[in-house]
């Protein structure tokens, strides 16, 4: 599979940003951000559906320095870092099972949304990509 095989043209930095996908995307478009040198996390979400919950996780999975706090400010913040993860070439996070956060805390999922989305914009201005994709499984 090349590259352009979901028409995401990954390496522009202006198609960065973040993407619902559908099952069963997930391992070709992340085999696909690696072949572009992007480093891949993956967030497993099943079971979070509340803010507590989500940053918790995030912070877990995205293996957030230690005491960097518990809110919004704080996710923002270590989105806009990522330097403990060493990618030189961008990220590719993959947050799958949102589902329940989206059905039960509407509020933290599009607090979420634009967190991702303006830590992509970040990126892009440092010439590097954060691309987010969200999926409802596995």
């Amino acid at each position: 599979m090349t590259h352009d095989a979901f028409g995401l043209g990954l390496h522009d930095l202006n198609n960065a940003g973040v993407y619902a996908i559908g099952e069963g995307d997930e391992a070709a478009l992340a085999a696909a951000m690696r072949d572009a040198g992007l480093l891949v996390r993956r967030v497993d979400l099943e079971g979070v559906a509340d803010k507590r919950t989500l940053l918790a996780r995030l912070a877990a999975q995205l293996d957030f320095p230690a005491g960097s706090g518990g809110n919004w400010d704080a996710l923002s913040d270590n989105l806009r870092d990522l330097s403990w993860l060493g990618a030189a070439g961008g990220h590719a996070l993959f947050l799958d099972r949102i589902d329940a956060l989206r059905a039960r805390d509407a509020a933290s999922f599009d607090t979420l949304l634009e967190i991702l989305d303006e830590a992509s914009q970040y990126w892009a201005e440092q010439d590097l990509p954060l691309w987010a994709f969200l999926s409802s499984g596995y």
